[in-house]
């Protein structure tokens, strides 16, 4: 988990992602949406892409992308945001960590 916790470090948002994943484009533009500028990394353009899908996969996450931290923090691929975001949830959470400023 060394390479996702040093790329997530620091930063409000980090949308791991495909630049060919659909769903990875619409949870790219849901946050940018409220104002947000998360931090994208597409591993498919990465050099270290492979190491990086290997530690998504091994946090559970299947696919691996879209992988959403917020604060550091593993929130999920698209269902989580997704259900976040209908719950009214996702916006607090963006605010909580200075993502977005209302």
């Amino acid at each position: 988990m060394a390479t996702v916790s040093r790329l997530i470090t620091d930063k409000a948002v980090v949308i791991f992602s495909k630049s060919s994943c659909c769903l990875c484009h619409s949870i790219k533009t849901l946050i940018c949406s409220f104002g947000a500028n998360p931090t994208v990394y597409e591993l498919d353009e990465h050099p270290e892409g492979k190491q990086i899908e290997k530690e998504l996969k091994a946090l559970g996450r299947k696919p691996s992308v879209p992988a959403v931290f917020i604060g550091q923090e593993l929130v999920g691929g698209s269902n989580e945001i997704m259900t976040l975001h209908l719950k009214g949830q996702l916006v607090p959470m963006l605010i909580k960590e200075r993502a977005i400023w209302l």
